[in-house]
């Protein structure tokens, strides 16, 4: 396998392909919106400097990177690629149609992956006519620099599916966890909670998001505190994600914290609004 789609030209999906390209692969980077497509490119190319200028890659890399990177608005393009990303919003019905397109799109031996953090690759899969060959590959926020992989078995992903995937992930310089499809999966099945309890210590006046942070950072060793992560992730998408678990799972222990509903329906939705738990206009 050497060649890749992707689809989704934002924070995700650039960052993804970033990956891929840096790797020797080439990449087709799809999104309908050009404006997007011409964002990516320009966050590829800072991230790349940048690696370079650590002395994480060399110089020379660059260029070739990019090189390997060509973009399209149509996913008709995806058409030859060994395997396609999916890294759309966190909408069921949006990863449906991109997954139905993809599926007439890609040859018979490609593997479709979804990049989501919470919806069902169970469900993605049976909108296809290849459900043994859908997988997920939940990456990381920041893409080049997290090491973790969560591989997404669903009901129907085969063995030779998953082995693949997990071989993959550790030639882009990974580290993949296979993990089954259940709400959240792990990584979000655990971190939601948590976020959402620091929320809730908020809206009850237990601290301030300044001090819960603090506590989290100096007091559990995390590298950042549950508000400000949330802010990072985008309020609008930890509420997306804790209404899959409360949904799917049917325990009230998800239920989303009644400000974190306010605060999205506000357009506080964190670090990409401006404002969040903390405040990032300055």
């Amino acid at each position: 396998m050497k060649q890749a789609a992707v689809v989704g030209g934002g924070t995700m999906g650039n960052g993804i392909a970033h990956v891929f390209a840096l790797n020797g692969w080439s990449v087709t980077l799809i999104d309908a919106a050009p404006a997007a497509l011409d964002k990516a490119l320009k966050t590829i190319r800072a991230n790349l400097e940048r690696q370079a200028k650590k002395g994480t890659i060399p110089a020379d890399a660059v260029e070739a990177a990019l090189a390997r990177i060509r973009t399209a608005g149509d996913l008709q393009d995806a058409a030859g690629a060994d395997i396609a990303l999916e890294a759309v919003s966190e909408n069921p019905q949006v990863k449906f149609a991109v997954f139905q397109a993809l599926d007439k799109a890609l040859g018979p031996d490609a593997i479709l992956a979804s990049n989501t953090s919470s919806i069902s690759i169970t469900e993605l899969a049976a909108k296809t006519g290849r459900p043994d060959r859908v997988v997920g590959m939940h990456f990381m926020n920041p893409v080049p620099m997290m090491e973790l992989v969560e591989v997404i078995r669903g009901h129907a992903t085969s063995d030779a599916t998953t082995a693949s995937v997990m071989d993959l992930s550790r030639a882009l310089g990974k580290t993949p966890v296979e993990v089954n499809d259940y709400p959240g999966f792990v990584a979000n099945r655990v971190l939601m909670p948590m976020i959402n309890e620091a929320i809730f210590c908020v809206m009850e006046g237990v601290a301030t998001p300044e001090a819960i942070d603090t506590v989290m950072k100096l007091g559990m060793a995390h590298p950042m505190g549950p508000l400000a992560l949330a802010d990072f992730i985008g309020l609008d998408v930890c509420l997306a994600i804790l209404e899959v678990l409360h949904r799917g799972l049917g325990d009230d222990k998800y239920r989303p914290c009644p400000l974190l509903r306010r605060m999205v329906a506000a357009g506080d939705l964190g670090k990409k609004s401006g404002k969040g738990f903390h405040d990032y206009r300055k």
